[in-house]
């Protein structure tokens, strides 16, 4: 359990935990072992987990024909490379809707950190102290991304005005 304590005080998500904090969301955990290519999960099916990476990469990508673009030739678009130590599948903890992209390992032996939403939840919901934290934490990873995915689209958009 001293390992995945080690792995989950790496992790953004859960900056500024007490050992008592990790110690109670380590006993959540489940690691699962991923190879090169292997699919951790498709866009749109049904959203429950939380993931940590603990060793190798994922990519995340997405289908251009979701928003009306033609596919190029059935391959889906990567949008971002997750590496040791960042989380992904966080919606999951905000709601349970469909995944907005699919997450894919990109090297072999690829380890994560799975956790149940419904679990993690209820530890929220008997620790506030644990949820607030952990809420603050995910409000501040997903403002990073929303920033970041905002100013990929300005670029893009500025660079296809000037290229007309």
């Amino acid at each position: 359990m001293s390992e995945i304590i080690t792995y989950l005080k790496q992790s953004d998500i859960f900056y500024q935990f007490t050992q008592t904090q990790l110690e109670l969301v380590a006993n959540l955990c489940q690691e699962g072992r991923f190879g090169a290519g292997e699919v951790i999960f498709e866009e749109n099916t049904s959203s429950k987990e939380l993931y940590v990476i603990i060793q190798g990469e994922v990519e995340i990508l997405v289908d251009p024909s979701v928003v009306g673009a033609k596919k190029d030739q059935g391959e889906k678009v990567v949008v971002a490379t997750m590496r040791r130590g960042q989380s992904f599948g966080e919606i999951a903890l905000v709601d349970e809707g469909l995944r907005s992209a699919t997450a894919r390992a990109k090297q072999k032996d690829t380890r994560l950190l799975i956790i149940q939403r419904d679990k993690l939840i209820m530890l929220c919901d008997t620790y506030p102290q644990l949820g607030y934290r952990l809420m603050h934490n995910l409000s501040a990873d997903l403002a990073m991304k929303i920033r970041n995915t905002d100013l990929r689209i300005r670029e893009r958009l500025l660079y296809s005005q000037k290229s007309q």
